[in-house]
């Protein structure tokens, strides 16, 4: 079956990586419409996805992740159309010479072939994957999770009917029909069909794949993100900050995970913060010097920060200088994303040159590491590696590239 899903989607990538941008767009667009006309039917598949779910016990925030209503549909349609309005990455040359015996070399963005993805509880990947994906000229085979099954073989279908309709091979998009580990361990071995493998969810996941593929990984990291408050934070600024950053989205990988406070403001910071987060529901962990200033938290564990919670909880560490904030954060931090709140020029240029995440804040909030918040348009995930892409995974970072010569009979 695997092998079939395979074959198909090489001989798709051959053709698409040629099919030219109005080709593309116009099936993009053509899936966007198709998506928003079968909303009925993709919200009543995602109403038995949601029901089995609830069945088994599934965590409030994932069941978040889960929900597809008409705003969600709209949403996702609209996303279609943002990337088919984005610029080409295919084709574009990013460098070249002509060289002394004449020959003109020139660096070409062209398409990865066929990317594999393999997800979780996310039907809006199947989306945007297989429409960044195509954007970019590569064939995708979508592998997602059992939870998200009913709602991903939908809107997949959708997309391949709308991408047949509009002239392209519709196997350009699959989608892996046996949610079983088998099928996601045979998937990442395949390495005769499949040119890259992306996994985007939980540290589980990340790390099986990590771990067990024979296919190149572009890691999609979890989000043990941190936000140091320093000694000469704007306190007001910090709470604001911390609040976005732990409640407008708990269950994303750029949620605040994780609070560094010097020590010099804690007394006064701390009550502010968990007065806040009190109001939206946070617990707190929190470490001994933390639990002498505010009442109502729970003991931190070593675990506790290092853990993404994908949730209304957080760890809080009290630091007695900004060397030793950078020490905790380097030895939990997943390498996503991290910010300092301070109005100290030396100790934010300081944060920002030690710490290494993909992304590094001074004075905003970690929920802004995003494709398309960074101008980048849709995001496949974010990469916490740092080969062959770091950061929001967008168009751009689904190419690779290639050298054409032009000659006039050299040779050597």
């Amino acid at each position: 079956m695997l092998t079939s899903l395979g074959i198909d989607a090489k001989n798709a990538s051959r053709t698409l990586m040629s099919a030219g941008t109005m080709k593309k767009n116009t099936a993009l667009f053509a899936m966007a419409a198709a998506i928003e006309e079968n909303a009925e039917t993709i919200i009543a598949q995602n109403a038995v996805d949601i029901k089995n779910a609830e069945e088994s016990g599934m965590n409030p925030s994932l069941l978040d992740r889960l929900k597809l209503d008409e705003k969600r549909i709209t949403s996702i349609a609209e996303a279609i159309r943002q990337i088919a309005a984005l610029d080409d990455p295919v084709g574009k040359v990013l460098g070249g010479e002509t060289r002394p015996n004449g020959l003109k070399i020139e660096k070409v963005s062209v398409p990865l072939g066929v990317i594999a993805v393999i997800y979780e509880a996310r039907p809006n990947v199947t989306a945007d994957a297989a429409a960044l994906c195509l954007k970019a000229g590569n064939a995708v085979i979508l592998r997602g999770g059992k939870e998200a099954f009913c709602s991903n073989k939908a809107i997949a279908e959708t997309m391949r009917n709308a991408a047949e309709k509009a002239g392209l091979d519709k196997n350009c998009i699959q989608l892996v029909e046996d949610t079983s580990r088998e099928s996601a361990k045979a998937l990442m071995t395949m390495n005769k069909y499949v040119d890259v493998l992306i996994p985007r969810g939980g540290a589980g996941l990340i790390k099986a794949c990590v771990n067990n593929s024979t296919v190149p990984v572009i890691e999609t990291g979890t989000g043990n993100c941190h936000i140091y408050v320093d000694e000469f934070a704007d306190l007001d600024k910090a709470v604001k900050i911390i609040y976005n950053a732990k409640v407008s989205r708990p269950s994303v990988c750029n949620a605040c995970e994780s609070l560094v406070i010097h020590e010099k403001v804690a007394k006064d910071v701390l009550p502010i913060i968990k007065k806040e987060l009190d109001k939206a529901g946070v617990l707190i962990h929190a470490d001994e010097e933390t639990a002498k200033i505010i009442p109502d938290t729970v003991k931190a564990t070593e675990d506790d920060f290092a853990k993404e919670y994908l949730g209304l909880e957080i760890s809080v560490k009290i630091v007695s200088d900004i060397d030793e904030a950078i020490g905790h954060i380097t030895k939990y931090s997943t390498g996503h994303s991290e910010s300092i709140i301070t109005e100290n020029y030396d100790n934010a240029m300081k944060f920002t040159s030690r710490i290494d995440s993909a992304a590094v804040y001074v004075n905003a909030s970690t929920r802004f590491t995003d494709g398309g918040e960074f101008g980048f348009g849709a995001e496949i995930g974010i990469s916490t590696q740092k080969l062959h892409a770091r950061g929001p995974l967008g168009l751009r970072e689904l190419t690779t590239s290639k050298y054409i010569i032009f000659g006039n009979g050299q040779t050597r």
